[in-house]
């Protein structure tokens, strides 16, 4: 088993936010206060992209989604710390207006999720 370091690791880093609303902020916000750390936020960027670019030019950490990181941890660029309470795993839904007629398009996309699923997820979430 990997040693992970303590959550409290984060009220010494620099940290790279994602703009308030943001699902991503909310989760990251909900662990730090679960743990009743004081973290020093450096920036607020208003995309996931944009935070990992910060990341990768050096500019601080950030708590994200693994699914934009994936070739950035394949080539190494990227690294993952391991921190005691972390990965936070959450659920995804699709949700659409009820009575909604489907175009063939998203009917088959939707088919095809449904029959799909857990390959998906193994895939891109695992």
């Amino acid at each position: 088993m990997i040693p992970r370091f303590p959550a409290a690791l984060f009220a010494d880093l620099p940290l790279i936010y994602r703009e308030s609303g943001s699902g991503t902020r909310r989760t990251m916000e909900r662990f730090f206060k679960s743990r009743e750390l004081s973290v020093v936020k450096k920036m607020e960027l208003t995309s996931n992209e944009a935070v990992k670019q910060a990341v990768l030019a050096g500019l601080g950490f950030s708590v994200m989604p693994i699914i934009g990181l994936r070739e950035r941890l394949e080539t190494g660029a990227l690294e993952i710390v391991p921190v005691e309470g972390l990965p936070v795993t959450s659920l995804w839904r699709l949700a659409w207006l009820r009575g909604r007629t489907f175009s063939p398009v998203a009917a088959a996309y939707l088919a095809w999720l449904r029959e799909n699923k857990e390959g998906v997820m193994r895939a891109h979430f695992g």
